[in-house]
């Protein structure tokens, strides 16, 4: 699909999904959702392959059935983002249900910083745009789409549900230096961060196997003294449900890059519970795990990670704060 089609395909989205019924979108979305379980294409075929990762048990029957699920979740976050635009305050606050809220809250307002950093689950745009309406606007960094177009649409979007956002790369920006002061003033900053964009992340055991995630969440948070919430979402029935667990604190032996890399196996553990749980709200369609990734992607990989660590300031630093 060109970038023409691809940008005209979400504005008409945008444009007309806000003014059908409620009932009738979430039909549309479902049955998107089936078509394209049923057609088998690559998307589907590498959820398959990340669930059976995550719930090795199940036989071919049940994964099928699990990765059905997983792509209408997948197109409810859709969906639901198309229509946020309309929401009013009290169906925002109506349909999202926060547990832990008070990790979050005691440590804005003992004037800490605080990351709050979450995989790709659920509805990471509403439980944002829930988070900005209880008084907490944040900082978030946004991965750039092509066409442009399209890019500046989806920070129009996010930045009319209160949220500040940074452009990973191309934005004439300091990302790091400008997430590092917003945490130093005691705000709140949000990234989604369980799949590294950068090539030069954190290598961790994640459902026994080993992947990489960014740096940035652990790095930001020893660098500025700010807190590290993870956070993990997923839906029960009409209800987005979120959890924001405890601090994870960075462990007081080791040196930085160490320290950085117990904190982010520990954030990844706290996903892992979660996404355990709740299999069909985790939103992975790309290749996850290094051993599935071509030799020449994981050998890159490697390399960059090397020179990472040797570097004053951890290249992953300026590069793994991704966002969604």
């Amino acid at each position: 699909m060109t970038d023409r089609l691809v940008y005209w395909a979400y504005a008409l989205g945008w444009g007309l999904l806000k003014h059908l019924p409620e009932p009738v979108a979430r039909g549309l979305f479902d049955r998107l959702a089936d078509y394209a379980w049923r057609k088998r294409g690559k998307r589907v075929l590498q959820l398959e392959a990340n669930l059976r990762r995550v719930r090795p048990e199940l036989d071919e029957a049940a994964l099928r059935s699990l990765s059905r699920a997983g792509m209408r979740s997948y197109l409810r976050y859709w969906m639901e983002s198309f229509r946020l635009p309309v929401w009013s305050r009290e169906r925002v606050a109506r349909d999202v249900r926060v547990d832990g809220f008070e990790h979050l809250r005691g440590t804005l307002e003992a004037g800490r910083g605080a990351v709050i950093a979450l995989p790709h689950m659920g509805n990471w745009d509403l439980a944002g745009t829930w988070v900005a309406q209880q008084g907490y606007p944040f900082t978030t960094v946004a991965e750039r789409l092509k066409p442009e177009r399209l890019f500046d649409r989806f920070v129009a979007f996010r930045e009319g549900q209160g949220m500040e956002v940074l452009a990973l790369t191309g934005g004439g920006v300091n990302v790091i230096g400008t997430l590092a002061r917003r945490l130093r003033e005691g705000r709140l900053v949000c990234l989604v961060g369980d799949r590294d964009l950068s090539e030069a992340g954190i290598e961790v055991s994640f459902f026994g196997e080993a992947t990489r995630m960014p740096a940035g969440p652990a790095a930001l948070c020893q660098r500025t003294g700010a807190a590290l919430l993870p956070v993990t979402l997923w839906y029960d029935g009409p209800v987005l449900r979120a959890r924001i667990h405890p601090e994870v604190v960075a462990p007081e032996e080791g040196d930085r890059k160490e320290r950085t890399r117990a904190m982010t196996q520990a954030m990844a553990d706290v996903w892992e519970r979660g996404i355990r749980e709740y299999p069909q709200d985790w939103h992975m369609l790309q290749k996850f795990w290094l051993a599935d990734l071509p030799a020449r992607e994981t050998v890159k990989a490697e390399a960059s990670a090397v020179r990472a660590e040797a570097a004053p300031e951890p290249a992953a630093e300026a590069t793994g704060a991704s966002g969604a």
